[in-house]
Parts: structure tokens; sequence; C-alpha cells
């Protein structure tokens, strides 16, 4: 399932970061404190940088020309690329580097954004208790009949509002003669539904 969300965003290049150690109390102290520059093709603004932003920002090895997206909502730093005014200024580069063009029209926007999804991993998050973390330890458990006509309600309402779409998945069976007549059965009714996925049989039985 690819799940369609618009979030807000700040685009841009960064053309300036400073980070340094700050503490008024404590001169020991972790905490960083900093200032980036960010500009697009029409404006330039000054950000003042947190402790969270600036140990995200050190992650993803962000500096200056490099084209970021920042989600306005969960703080995610995501490197689009480097910006092709600074492509002039490295004499060596990794084969694998992104050039792109200096965004345009405002820093902060809305942009849609996708997230890809299997039909199991909704069941598991919304029967257990756990939830999310239910993906990760593998007890999946078993999922109750009602939970799943709950999800394909759901799903329906969002392919009606376009924020969702199915992509049919593929479900490859090897050696299909050794299947039972029970088998061919659920296969059968499984395949009747409207999220079933594609099924390709193959047997080395003439």
């Amino acid at each position: 399932v690819r799940v369609k969300e618009e979030s807000e965003v700040i685009e841009g290049e960064v053309v300036e970061i400073e980070i340094e150690k700050y503490s008024e109390s404590d001169p020991n102290s972790n905490k960083k404190v900093g200032k980036m520059i960010l500009k697009t093709t029409e404006m330039e603004t000054l950000y003042d940088l947190g402790n969270k932003m600036i140990d995200a920002l050190q992650k993803e090895n962000i500096a200056a020309g490099d084209v970021i997206c920042i989600d306005k909502s969960t703080g995610k730093i995501t490197k689009i690329g480097k910006s092709f005014a600074k492509s002039k200024d490295y004499d060596a580069m990794d084969p694998n580097t992104n050039f792109v063009q200096c965004p345009e029209g405002e820093l902060q926007k809305r942009k849609e954004v996708v997230h890809t999804v299997t039909l199991h991993d909704i069941d598991v998050i919304n029967s257990r208790t756990q939830g999310f973390l239910a993906l990760f330890s593998g007890d999946t458990g078993e999922i109750k009949n009602e939970i799943r006509e709950h999800i394909d309600i759901k799903i329906n309402e969002w392919q009606e509002d376009e924020k969702a779409e199915i992509v049919p998945g593929v479900l490859f069976i090897d050696e299909v003669h050794m299947l039972d007549i029970e088998c061919f059965s659920y296969l059968n009714r499984a395949l009747e539904s409207e999220q079933s996925p594609i099924v390709i049989m193959a047997t080395n039985r003439g």
C-alpha cells in the first residue's frame, strides 16, 4: 500500500553552518548551539540550531553546499544532493554524488510524502498491544478477522479519498504439486479478495 500524506518541510541549500559548545554554568557540558543559513533561488534565512538538530545534521554529514529537506513534524533531515553551484569547488568527487539545482520559491512548503507499507504490517500494528514494536520482535501472533475487516474498510476509504494506492504483490509458489486440495481451496478463496497478490506457481512434474 502506498499511503500519501502532505507534510510541511523546509527545503533549501545550506550556505553556512556554525556549531559551538555552550553552557553558562558547566563548561564541561555537551550542550551545543549553532546557526545555519539556508537559501532558495528567491530567499535566504538564518536558523538557530538546538542540540537535537545539530546531532541530526552531523549524523547526515551535512555541510555547506548540500541541498537538504527537513520534515517540520518529525525533524527528520534528508540530504537530496549537492548544489550544482558548488560542483567546481571539488577536485575529486564520489561517483555516487548527486548534483541538484538550488530549490525555487519559499523555504517552507507543503510536500507530498509517500510511505510504502504492506497490508500485513498494518494488520500487525493494529492487532498487537505493542503495536509497531511487534514488527521488530517477530511476535505477530494470530490476526483476528475483525482486525482485517476493519483495515480493509479503512484502506478502501483511503483509496476513495485518493490518500492511498494498492500495488499488488507477487506470491511465488514452487513445487506446487506438493499442495493438497485444502491448500488449493484456501488459495482460491484468498484470490477472490480485491487485495490479493498475483500468484505464480511452478512445478517440475509433467
